[in-house]
């Protein structure tokens, strides 16, 4: 006779190994990640402007993305640890130690006065590690546990759990900054983060089993792929198209005279609500007309947005409350809408024996292209002035339609890897 106890036993596991359960602990951790990276490029530069340093300035902190662009070096090694020849899938060990450094680096940046940019720089660094690190792990954790049908959820997941975690990064940030000081922003910050990745930590401790891995994950292995060449060059052209403008976005903002609340306020609505509809709607979208038609709309979308914002810079644009409406459109629902279609494809190249590595790469890309666009961005908005360099990255936007066509879209020769025996189809 099977006992109350083993019925709730049963229950839990059925839960743990259930896609909802996987979603929903991949979508927290994103979150938890995406706080790091809103705070560091949504509110310090909204911040540090405020405090009247220059655009220049500003734009040497896309230099602590640095670990994201370099993360790729310790990716293999990484992935080794996680995936060992004969055991448990270690994900949950790397998740909770990456998490610790990030809480308490972010405990000691309220201890520091927001001026002092260099110790708040190392500080953001170290953190900035620690995530790429975590990120290598989930990334891996969800090619392995998701199917190709449930890729589109896990999709949505990320980059709507990006979304949010900007908006508490960088919206909630500004709003606790601006009412309660720096100090109470930056605690309540590493708090949301401790809770977060706790239901993470959980589900990869107990939906694990001891198995046997025969392949040894490389970057050689990875870049002996055209499915990863590919990958890579879709990444560097889109998100240069996508991103790069967006650095100084908040500076113009603040310029032109909005309050940091106000500009919490919007952006954290923005982040919540069309973050997480425009990343809906793309996978939905990407499911029903493919990839290539949704990165071609989204990047039509931005580059008209970018082109409107250089309209206003010349005074000849939409008014103030327009201006803001455009700009939280183009960062959060667009932006969500077109890294859906671009985070499928990475799913898609990814080698699920080795899929750490392979993603990581492709976000080493995003990485690099984030840290050296952003430190031109600001140096070029300062020399040209904002309203031809929102112009020039609208151009670009258009420009990239074409070239993203080309390069994405074709059928990965992944699949026949993926399935080609049971277990590969359970890791997948």
């Amino acid at each position: 006779m099977t006992s109350d106890r083993d019925v709730d036993l049963n229950r839990r596991q059925t839960w743990q190994h259930s896609p909802i359960a996987i979603v929903a602990a991949i979508g927290g951790l994103y979150v938890a990640q995406s706080v790091v990276g809103g705070l560091t490029w949504v509110g310090l530069p909204a911040v540090l402007r405020r405090e009247g340093m220059a655009l220049s300035q500003i734009g040497l902190v896309s230099l602590i993305a640095l670990p994201w662009a370099l993360k790729f070096l310790w990716a293999p090694a990484v992935e080794r640890y996680r995936l060992p020849a004969r055991g448990r899938n270690r994900s949950a060990v790397i998740t909770l130690v990456g998490a610790s450094i990030i809480i308490v680096c972010l405990l000691l940046i309220g201890l520091l006065p927001a001026t002092s940019l260099a110790a708040i720089f190392v500080t953001l660094t170290v953190a900035a590690l620690a995530t790429a690190t975590v990120d290598i792990a989930c990334d891996g954790y969800a090619v392995e546990n998701l199917s190709h049908r449930q890729q589109g959820w896990g999709n949505a997941a990320q980059v709507g759990g990006a979304y949010l975690g900007s908006a508490i990064g960088g919206g909630v940030f500004l709003v606790l900054v601006d009412l309660a000081g720096w100090q109470i922003g930056a605690w309540t910050v590493a708090a949301l983060v401790a809770v977060l990745v706790l239901p993470f930590v959980l589900q990869a401790r107990a939906a694990n089993a001891v198995i046997e891995r025969p392949h040894q994950p490389s970057l050689k292995a990875a870049f002996l792929r055209s499915e990863v060449r590919r990958g890579l060059l879709l990444a560097a052209v889109y998100v240069l198209a996508q991103k790069t403008a967006f650095n100084m976005l908040g500076p113009y903002l603040t310029d032109r005279g909005f309050t940091l609340t106000t500009l919490g306020i919007l952006s954290g609505a923005g982040s919540i609500l069309l973050g997480l509809a425009g990343a809906l709607a793309g996978g939905a979208m990407v499911r029903r007309f493919g990839v290539r038609p949704v990165l071609a709309a989204a990047l039509g979308l931005q580059g008209t947005m970018l082109l409107l914002i250089a309209l206003s810079a010349l005074g000849a644009g939409p008014p103030d409350w327009l201006l803001l409406g455009v700009s939280v459109f183009a960062t959060s629902g667009v932006m969500a809408f077109g890294f859906v279609a671009l985070y499928t494809e990475f799913m898609r190249l990814a080698d699920p024996r080795q899929a750490g590595i392979d993603f990581t790469l492709f976000q080493c890309v995003d990485a690099a292209l984030s840290l050296t666009g952003g430190v031109l961005a600001g140096f070029t908005a300062e020399w040209l002035g904002y309203a031809a360099f929102f112009s020039c990255a609208g151009i670009f936007a258009f420009l990239a339609i074409a070239i993203s066509w080309r390069i994405a879209g074709e059928a990965p020769k992944i699949d026949a890897l993926r399935f080609k025996n049971p277990q590969d189809r359970e890791l997948a």
